[in-house]
Parts: structure tokens; C-alpha cells; sequence
């Protein structure tokens, strides 16, 4: 589980390198962030001897399965108020034709 969640982590970090603008790379970090915070946290969880560390990792990883979104969706939603726009580039697809 440890590696797993490492794993998350690393593709998150990839992810911040290779993607375009800031709102695809808070996407990326939110979700991987919290998708190796489960893994790492669970699998510590697991692995520790004393069930009171076991317990405390378990409340830390609650936290974070609800700190980490809302925490990604208030810097998204800060960013775009003060004017940050997504990079968009358009629609790939024919335009419709009549009847579609």
C-alpha cells in the first residue's frame, strides 16, 4: 500500500511538470496528493506494531481525505477570482453539421 501510494505521489509530480496551466496542475496534485496520502497513510497504518499509531495515522488520513479537495478547490476558486483564466484550446471537432 505504501508503495502504491508512493507511486500516486510520483505520477502527481509528473503531472505538474507535463501539464499545461495552473487549473490542470491543481487537478493533478489534488487528486494524486490525496489518492498517495490513502495509500502512504493506510499503509503505514497497517504496517505499525502499536494500535494507537495505527489510530492516529487512520485520523490523519480522514483529515486529509477532506482537507486536500477543499484545499485544491479554494486555490482554484481564489485563482480564477482574481483573473487566472484556463488555457483552453478549443474544439477539435468539424463544426456540426445541419441535422446533428
Amino acid at each position: 500500500m505504501v508503495a502504491i501510494g508512493a507511486l500516486a505521489a510520483l505520477v502527481g509530480a509528473v503531472g505538474l511538470l507535463r501539464l499545461p496551466d495552473f487549473y490542470t496542475r491543481a487537478h493533478a496534485a489534488g487528486v494524486t496528493d490525496t489518492l498517495g496520502a490513502i495509500g502512504i497513510l493506510a499503509g503505514l497504518a497497517v504496517l505499525s506494531p502499536d494500535v494507537l499509531v495505527a489510530l492516529k495515522l487512520l485520523v490523519v488520513l480522514i483529515v486529509a481525505l477532506f482537507a486536500s479537495p477543499a484545499a485544491c478547490h479554494a486555490l482554484a476558486r481564489a485563482a480564477f477570482r482574481t483573473g487566472l483564466r484556463p488555457v483552453l484550446d478549443g474544439d477539435k471537432l468539424p463544426p456540426a453539421g445541419p441535422g446533428e
